[in-house]
């Protein structure tokens, strides 16, 4: 493994809880963002951090993905959460934090939504059937 580790999404709500220095970055899309909701840290005093993992619309990696988390104020200091859809994507983002000298890099497992059930739909697992906090953007 070359990340910190998996999280569920009740972990990661309990480490952006109790660990000052823990960020929470949702690396899905503008659109997902916009027309699926975003996690939401408001309770915490936080606020979830937006960069795209692949760009949209096209759906190319976003070559500037490390670049863009710094400027957002991600340091080798933060634990940092990636969230995306199901679990997949956030992988490669924590991979390439960790890569970049941010070493606490987690993956969130089954991601905001989950992946496709036995009747091809998502979310009955994720950030949002846990039932963590969330908003329509």
């Amino acid at each position: 493994m070359t990340y910190a580790g998996d999280v569920s999404p009740e972990q990661a709500w309990k480490q952006l809880e109790t660990n000052p220095n823990a960020v929470l970055v949702d690396c899905r899309t503008q659109a997902e963002w916009n027309f699926v909701g975003v996690p939401d840290l408001e309770i915490l005093g936080k606020a979830t951090v937006f960069v795209e993992w692949v760009n949209f619309p096209d759906g190319q990696p976003n070559t500037s993905f490390v670049e863009q988390l710094r400027e957002a104020g991600v340091t080798e200091n933060n634990e940092v959460l990636f969230i995306c859809r199901s679990g997949h994507r956030s992988i490669g983002a924590a991979q390439a934090a960790a890569a970049a000298g941010i070493t606490k890099s987690y993956n969130i497992v089954d991601g905001f939504e989950g992946g496709l059930d036995d009747n091809d739909h998502r979310g009955s697992v994720g950030w949002r059937a846990a039932n963590l906090p969330w908003r329509q953007s």
